[in-house]
């Protein structure tokens, strides 16, 4: 059946393309002014804050009334500081504080920094109840293990971010922290009973609705108490029963990104867009990693064919145009909030610092220069690679004389590390370790060491080496920047519930005793 020209617009209200650069590119101007209702930037589209604030107010020139989202959850999620790392620690951090005031000045300041970007719609914060330590996509992200904390903590985000004029996105809905698959490359399952989902996961939520939120951002999950089928983008069980019928949300229902495999993997970008608005979704997120023109359009027209074939409702597609639309206006009508006096984000850095001594009285501060090696493991997709992160730059700042190493996992090889019987290859014994440990400890020789790891508990590589070197050197320190494990090795060590920029430089501060 033909797609008419009020279809097609209508299916491009609901769509939020990304694009690759820094300006925007002319398609995305000409569909702008043809009825396109909003774009999602991420860090590709963001070089510096004049930078940002011209590219949304070119977008803004097409279409005065354009959404326009990004991912700015702070701390390892940023968009706004991916090339220089946060200036303010992600939620985990800010929940070990547990000082909903802080929680919120933190947030106000994103706020105030994206209204200045001419951002619209903020996907943040995470919702989601840790309860996984071995989740591989959600971890410091959340703001702990316990829904009522998570709860109180979302709220006190949602209130700081929207009293500055931009809109909260709760996710992953219903709850992505008990899981053990990464969504962006298959399906994770939540095979908690509904009574479970409601003490634990869909806590937060409910508390951000109360709270205000203006969106919700749906998680690529097979929620198997509620449909043991589609994924809940994809459910209207999910999206229709539970969050509008059951949780009586009525803002706005916005898709994680639809080309993440959980969905796209088995019903393609066009079929799976279709399905979400279908289901319940009033915005789809696409353009992480398909953002063309051509990707775009056979989205739009897969939802215009969706209607004329009957599987959607035109109805159904006006209603998500619909709130789309009022989001932007609330967005308009909104008042600016005023920024935050001081470092705020590091300010929340130190009070999240957790230090662990078990050497000698004055092992801290160091007594010189250490050497630093940083243990740097792959992270997920939603984590910008090159992102700055450790404690050896700041520390160099504030010691001079600082070396620092950072090694991977492919860097590190097993025998490298592990002495069979007590004797390495060479013939050393086990706490005189060869390879990659051996050279570890040349470079240090009488100097301070500093191991900092990065989620060791999951990674068996980065707890085998430390191990061995610390068997070698007892007195060296760790710092932990991601979720800690054990706090028992090391003379000292220092968890600091993140990789933010600022995390390592409050770690630093510590180790040259200036914290």
């Amino acid at each position: 059946m033909k797609r008419s020209p009020d279809l097609l617009r209508l299916a491009d209200t609901v769509l939020l393309p990304g694009f690759a650069g820094t300006t925007a590119p002319d398609w995305v101007r000409r569909r702008l002014a043809g009825g396109l209702a909003g774009v999602v930037l991420f860090s590709r589209n963001v070089d510096t804050p004049a930078q940002l604030a011209a590219l949304t107010s070119s977008l803004r020139a097409e279409n005065p009334d354009v959404v326009i989202g990004i991912d700015e959850e702070a701390g390892e999620v940023t968009r706004l500081e991916a090339r220089t790392g946060s200036s303010r620690p992600g939620n985990y951090a800010l929940g070990v504080v547990d000082d909903e005031e802080l929680t919120e000045r933190v947030a106000r300041d994103i706020g105030h920094d994206l209204r200045q970007a001419g951002i619209t719609i903020d996907f943040a914060p995470a919702a989601d109840v840790n309860s996984n330590p071995d989740n591989p996509v959600i971890g410091l992200r959340a703001f702990g293990a316990g829904p009522g904390l998570v709860a109180r903590h979302t709220a006190a985000w949602i209130r700081g971010l929207q009293s500055t004029g931009v809109a909260a996105c709760a996710k992953h809905f219903p709850g992505h922290g008990d899981t053990s698959v990464d969504s962006h490359h298959g399906i994770p399952r939540v095979t908690a009973s509904r009574e479970e989902l409601a003490e634990v996961e869909l806590w937060p939520f409910r508390v951000a609705i109360r709270e205000g939120v203006r969106a919700v951002m749906t998680g690529h999950l097979l929620v198997t108490a509620y449909d043991e089928e589609r994924p809940a983008t994809l459910s209207p069980r999910v999206l229709t029963g539970l969050l509008r019928r059951e949780l009586g949300f009525e803002g706005l229902i916005v898709t994680d990104g639809i080309e993440m495999a959980a969905v796209s993997g088995r019903y393609g970008l066009g079929g799976a867009s279709a399905m979400a608005v279908a289901a319940g979704a009033d915005a789809v997120c696409v353009g992480g990693e398909n953002a063309d023109e051509a990707t775009h359009a056979r989205i739009r027209d897969a939802i215009a064919d969706a209607v004329t074939e009957g599987s959607l409702t035109e109805e159904r597609l006006a209603d998500a145009a619909a709130r789309v639309r009022a989001l932007a206006a609330w967005r308009a009508g909104a008042e600016p909030g005023d920024a935050e006096p001081g470092e705020i984000g590091l300010a929340a850095a130190r009070r999240a610092l957790r230090v662990t001594l078990r050497g000698p009285v004055g092992t801290l501060p160091l007594a010189a220069a250490p050497h630093v090696v940083e243990l740097a493991p792959e992270t997920n997709l939603a984590i910008d690679k090159g992102m700055p992160w450790g404690a050896g730059e700041p520390l160099g700042k504030l010691l001079p004389g600082t070396t620092v190493a950072r090694l991977r996992a492919e860097d590190v090889r097993a025998e490298d590390v592990r002495a069979e019987d007590g004797r390495a290859e060479d013939g050393r014994g086990a706490h005189e370790p060869g390879g990659v440990a051996a050279a570890v400890l040349r470079q240090a020789a009488d100097r301070p060491l500093v191991v900092v790891v990065r989620d060791a508990h999951r990674h068996p590589w980065q707890t085998d080496l430390l191990e061995r070197l610390l068997a070698a050197r007892p007195d060296g320190v760790v710092v932990e920047m991601g979720l800690p494990g054990r706090t028992d090795l090391g003379a000292v060590h220092i968890a600091t519930y993140g990789a933010a920029r600022v995390c390592g430089q409050a770690a630093a501060e510590v180790l040259a005793g200036l914290g």
